[in-house]
């Protein structure tokens, strides 16, 4: 993962039939959450201090008392935006969004694999407290009563629907939602080309197709398309209900396969998509620590061997820039839809990449490890009336951090269980001092060994300790990369004796965990 976008914008309603809602008479007057939001107010008063703005920013008088959420996901979506400072991907309507909110920078995912980030960020929990390190654990095994991010919208008298991929897939939450989860039958583009539009998802038989390719049908030709069909037509069916709801829109591009509509792909100038500029693994890095990608290599027609042909590389960064701009026309479609509606002043929009991926960089392509690329996301915030609208943060952030905001946001009672904070104060100061740092893991099989690399990214330093993981006092391996001169993570530097007493004091700060980097 590697990039995060959330917006916040006052008022959308559920998309569910009036027959499906509670009646509006079960629904609190805001005479009862009166008491509630004064309390809130005088909180961020004393929060603040100084800082007035952030009650300006939060407290806006158009918040309505019960917000509507927009919450949608992007699947292995890195920082490749034009708001994060990418000159060539064409990204206009996650860029609009931008100017309406607030650009998180430093936004840390803490596994990089769909279904343990999803896990966390929905239960607000890290992947050892839900026990998913894979894509075959649920969970409420570990956490059978936990109540999650939308459950507990549910609970305070939302609507929840979740359309797509937002649970990874299989592994969905009926507790979480008011109704089942919908999703788009269309192709994702697995399928062996060529694709037939009316067929149903998933792969046809003979196995995956390529691993990239440009079709010709329409937009909703592919799911993403009919899933942004999916969510306007929700966004018209709610317009009308008193209820507040909470509709997760889940994209998948621009995950593997790189297919999109061939309009996408003309977006862009083959000879100008870079390569990556640091095409080999970590020096002085463990083996383990950066795989090469056999995701990718499930794919027909991928050249075998770690290290792939630039003019092969090239198409397939191509590729993925022509998804994300996909995927983005789909997200500009919902917005525009909100804003037509009249439902913007009314509701929070949240927008998200579940994790980074890595386009080439160490020789690798896909997620899977601790690195930078894999671990940062892209998070946008908007709120209506903010006063940094536009601005941005280098706090740093975390996917367990979500829950917490959104519930504040909203006013509802913040769960126990939480293993994040909120950061809604960075609304109103984007220079507050912040976290000291973000933490994430990724397991590893080594032979006999059971490892898991625990890494920690500071303002400054990247510093991943591997451990057993019955025993995490036997360390295998350690690396540190300092990012004032080495951002790309290119080169280990713990061994370096000059570095004796740095390594000393980050093992201390890794010890103490996340709950001593919040901020105090």
């Amino acid at each position: 993962m590697n990039h995060f976008c959330l917006v916040l914008s006052p008022g959308l309603a559920s998309r569910s039939s009036v027959a499906s809602r509670p009646p509006a008479s079960v629904i609190p007057g805001w005479q009862s959450i009166l008491p509630r939001v004064c309390l809130g107010v005088l909180w961020v008063l004393y929060a603040c201090g100084g800082g007035t703005l952030l009650c300006a920013a939060v407290t806006d008088a158009k918040l309505p008392i019960k917000p509507n959420i927009l919450f949608i996901a992007l699947d292995d979506l890195r920082p490749e935006l034009g708001c994060y400072g990418n000159p060539i991907v064409q990204s206009p309507n996650i860029d609009r969004l931008a100017r309406n909110g607030m650009v998180f920078n430093r936004a840390y995912c803490q596994q990089a694999v769909c279904s343990p980030t999803r896990s966390s960020l929905l239960t607000g929990t890290r992947p050892d407290t839900t026990k998913v390190w894979n894509l075959s654990t649920h969970f409420r095994k570990a956490l059978p009563e936990v109540i999650t991010l939308p459950q507990l919208f549910k609970n305070n008298g939302y609507f929840t629907e979740a359309m797509g991929k937002i649970y990874h897939h299989g592994y969905d939450d009926p507790a979480s939602w008011s109704v089942a989860t919908a999703f788009p039958l269309a192709p994702h583009g697995a399928e062996r080309a060529p694709v037939d539009p009316d067929a149903a998802a998933g792969p046809r038989k003979g196995g995956r197709g390529p691993a990239f390719r440009a079709t010709d049908g329409p937009d909703n030709s592919l799911h993403d398309g009919k899933l942004g069909d999916m969510a306007v037509a929700a966004l018209r069916s709610v317009k009308t209900e008193s209820q507040p709801f909470f509709l997760a829109v889940g994209f998948i591009k621009p995950h593997l396969p790189f297919v999109s509509p061939k309009k996408y792909w003309d977006l862009y100038d083959p000879a100008k998509i870079p390569l990556a500029p640091n095409p080999f693994p970590p020096l002085g890095a463990p083996a383990y620590a950066v795989v090469p990608g056999g995701e990718l290599h499930s794919y027909e027609g991928v050249p075998a061997g770690r290290h792939l042909p630039d003019d092969y590389a090239r198409q397939l960064k191509h590729g993925y820039y022509a998804a994300v701009s996909y995927a983005d026309a789909q997200v500009g479609r919902v917005i525009d839809e909100l804003d037509r509606l009249g439902l913007r002043e009314s509701t929070i929009i949240v927008l998200w990449g579940d994790h980074g991926w890595k386009l080439g960089e160490h020789d690798a392509w896909a997620k899977h490890t601790n690195v930078e690329n894999d671990t940062r996301a892209p998070l946008l915030i908007s709120v209506p009336g903010m006063t940094h609208a536009g601005k941005r943060t280098d706090a740093l952030v975390e996917f367990v951090d979500i829950y917490p905001t959104l519930a504040e946001l909203a006013g509802l009672p913040l769960p126990k269980h939480l293993e994040g904070i909120s950061f809604k104060p960075l609304l109103a100061n984007p220079q507050l001092p912040w976290k000291t740092a973000a933490f994430s893991q990724y397991p590893r099989k080594v032979g006999r060994l059971d490892l898991m690399g625990y890494t920690m990214r500071t303002d400054r330093y990247r510093f991943t300790r591997w451990v057993n993981r019955a025993d995490h006092t036997k360390v295998d391996a350690v690396e540190l990369y300092d990012h004032q001169t080495d951002p790309q993570e290119n080169t280990n530097v713990v061994s370096n004796p000059v570095n004796k007493a740095l390594v000393e004091k980050l093992t201390a700060q890794w010890s103490a965990g996340w709950q001593g980097a919040v901020p105090r």
